[in-house]
């Protein structure tokens, strides 16, 4: 039975435009994906408001996870405040299930995602969740939370876009996904 640490963002300071914030939706997003998850054979653990970045490391590393899927919403800086506009889904670049994952994941958020050309896979060697956790690991940013249109559209699409999430877990363990 495939395993997946999901860890939905622990930064409550990281405020929407309209309501909530980067911790609050994104613990929504795993909330609706663990049943899918569940359902379809996948042992899932995650995170929990009130854990550190570190805890939520050591956890993912205390166990034999298959996955760890690191889940956010992205902030321009300062200088390009709600100009930026996609999701990107990051990888450690020395890990082929990681780029493995994180292709799969980009793909099937192009299906759903207003503008699909703005979806990216990026390497990157900065990221704990990526870099730290013995899982191979994604970290996806789901959306700009500082841009009215994209976070219109997290906040409007919580089960599409976790159920599209689910649907690339099962994908990267080769099952096929039911509702």
């Amino acid at each position: 039975m495939p395993t997946v640490y999901l860890s939905p963002s622990l930064q409550p300071f990281n405020k929407y435009l309209t309501e909530g914030d980067e911790q609050l939706w994104m613990n929504r997003v795993a909330d609706a994906m663990v049943p899918l998850l569940e359902k379809n054979g996948i042992t899932v653990a995650r995170n929990t408001p009130g854990t550190s970045l570190g805890q939520a490391i050591r956890e993912s590393n205390a166990k034999s996870y298959d996955l760890h899927l690191a889940l956010h919403s992205n902030a321009s800086p300062d200088s390009m405040k709600g100009k930026l506009r996609g999701p990107d889904v990051y990888y450690y670049p020395y890990s082929e299930r990681g780029k493995r994952a994180a292709d799969i994941i980009a793909n099937n958020l192009r299906m759903i995602y207003p503008q699909p050309d703005l979806v990216n896979t990026v390497a990157t060697t900065r990221l704990a969740e990526v870099t730290k956790t013995a899982a191979p690991a994604v970290l996806v940013e789901t959306a700009y939370h500082d841009n009215a249109e994209d976070e219109k559209w997290i906040t409007g699409n919580i089960e599409k876009i976790a159920r599209n999430l689910a649907f690339s877990v099962c994908d990267y363990f080769g099952l096929n996904c039911s509702e």
